[in-house]
């Protein structure tokens, strides 16, 4: 079915507003998965906040045109789909590498990364680092640890000089 000039460029449009317009994405190689696997890919990316579409090549070029994901315009070429997202892409990188040791057909063709390009292997390497929920109740924890330390030592102060004054108390009273 051949797409009229109108249609492609409704597709084209709705290639700028999501995956060029995207601060992370990935494009994959899906040939050889069939459809209720990518149903269950689509489900597990939303899930992480991401989303997945299958482009048309010659329009996502156009589209990509003058964006960060212009690096990549030779990968598309063959059957192309993105995964794309603003907000975490270590949930979606986790989320295509759970996804690949399912189904070993899946192949990355590479992505962006915060607007820089990220080789397929890269990918795996992002999929290892801990998420941002993660990396700020370390942060929490850490920033936490010295006051919790300062409030120990000036009670401990305190403590000690309790005690030493029950000492005290204690050996004037054997005396008298």
């Amino acid at each position: 079915m051949a797409l009229t000039r109108a249609n492609k460029e409704a597709l084209i449009s709705r290639y700028e507003e999501g995956l060029a317009a995207a601060t992370h994405a990935l494009l994959l190689d899906y040939k050889g998965i069939d459809v209720p696997q990518v149903t269950d890919l689509r489900a597990r990316l939303r899930e992480s906040g991401a989303s997945y579409e299958v482009v048309k090549n010659r329009l996502a070029r156009i589209a990509i045109k003058g964006k960060p994901l212009e690096d990549l315009i030779g990968s598309f070429v063959g059957p192309t789909a993105v995964v794309y997202t603003n907000d975490d892409v270590v949930g979606m990188a986790k989320t295509l590498s759970d996804f690949a040791k399912t189904v070993p057909t899946l192949e990355l063709k590479g992505g962006i990364v915060e607007g820089q390009a990220v080789a397929a292997s890269q990918v795996v390497e992002i999929a290892t680092l801990p998420s941002r929920e993660e990396l700020l109740s370390k942060l929490v924890f850490l920033l936490q640890s010295p006051i919790t330390r300062l409030a120990r030592t000036l009670n401990a102060v305190t403590r000690d000089f309790v005690v030493v004054m029950g000492q005290i108390e204690a050996k004037k009273a054997g005396e008298g």
